[in-house]
């Protein structure tokens, strides 16, 4: 979804003129500017700085920038998936001075009637949110799905030396196997064929590192790209899956990482066997500090808090918070 760098939409909505502002697609000299207006986003776990260089050559992917007399105050990127028929909404950043002052809707806007401009199949635009909603949200969006979110964190030469202590064979229901690791034939085959994953995923839904996703081919190609761990319980016939994204640095300190695991799955059992071994894979050859970002089924958040602070003895960052899925119709 490559558009050209001078943007212009037909039909704008009369707020765009006023407000101002200049659009452009993003390119690599906006690195800096970018990460200028990105102080402290996202308490210190922002993405951008790793992923932005790939983000600029994803075909169905534009980052959008901003721009107010020459100065880039905001960015919001747009993905087509689910065979071209979503625009996927992500990484919006506003500028601090520039907060509360309308310009993040002003620049969504300005994304969707650019999308429907030369994408007139798209027919809904996706976004994850960890705020709460409120009643205008709610006459906006419908929510396709919530996961609880977990976060600790944790030196990762503590956290192998109490792994260590708790013995090499995860806690697993007596006639459980051990986790299976997925190719990507296996794959596509669990998340491609018929009901096999239907009652595992959150409606439907593969969510990964905050991207949710239909399970279609289309969508199984993007995800064939990143660096995913893939991970069942039973090939066969799974009861829980999970995606470990691999560890990346993040803004928050000198040899901070991030590692995220979205969670598939309401047995409490096979859920934590699984992140600890996914523990056990991304933190062994780690040294430093790292963010530890799990999403589940909600109910399964306490048990898992209770389980991090009390046997892996890591600390929680705070408490229980929401993942939400939301989605409206573009007109």
């Amino acid at each position: 979804m490559k558009i050209n760098s001078t943007l212009s939409a037909p039909q704008l909505p009369e707020a765009l003129s006023r407000a101002g502002l200049q659009f452009s697609v993003a390119t690599e000299e906006d690195f800096e500017d970018i990460m200028a207006i990105s102080q402290d986003i996202y308490g210190g776990l922002d993405y951008l700085p790793t992923r932005y260089s790939s983000w600029l050559q994803e075909s169905n992917r534009t980052v959008i920038l901003a721009r107010k007399q020459g100065k880039v105050i905001a960015l919001e990127s747009v993905c087509l998936i689910d065979e071209g028929q979503t625009m996927l909404v992500e990484g919006l950043r506003v500028a601090p001075q520039e907060r509360g002052k309308g310009v993040a809707g002003v620049l969504l806007r300005f994304c969707a009637e650019l999308v429907k401009a030369k994408h007139p199949e798209v027919k809904v635009s996706r976004l994850t949110r960890d705020d709460q909603l409120g009643s205008k949200d709610f006459l906006k969006y419908r929510v396709i799905t919530k996961q609880g979110i977990l976060l600790v964190r944790f030196r990762s030469e503590d956290l192998k030396r109490r792994l260590s202590d708790l013995g090499g064979g995860e806690p697993r229901p007596e006639s459980a196997p051990f986790p299976v690791r997925l190719d990507h034939a296996a794959v596509r085959r669990l998340f491609l064929t018929g009901d096999l994953m239907r009652g595992v995923l959150p409606n439907g839904t593969i969510i990964q590192d905050w991207q949710p996703f239909k399970p279609v081919p289309g969508n199984l190609d993007i995800l064939m790209k990143k660096d995913i761990d893939w991970m069942v319980d039973d090939a066969s016939k799974p009861s829980v899956g999970s995606l470990c994204t691999f560890p990346f640095r993040v803004p928050i300190g000198e040899d901070w990482y991030y590692l995220n695991i979205d969670m598939f799955g309401k047995d409490l059992d096979l859920v934590r066997q699984q992140f600890l071994s996914h523990l056990r894979r991304h933190t062994a050859t780690l040294k430093g500090h790292v963010m530890c970002q799990m999403f589940l089924d909600p109910p399964l958040w306490k048990p898992m808090a209770d389980f991090c602070r009390h046997a892996l003895c890591v600390e929680l960052v705070k408490e229980y918070t929401e993942q939400c899925v939301v989605e409206s119709d573009l007109m």
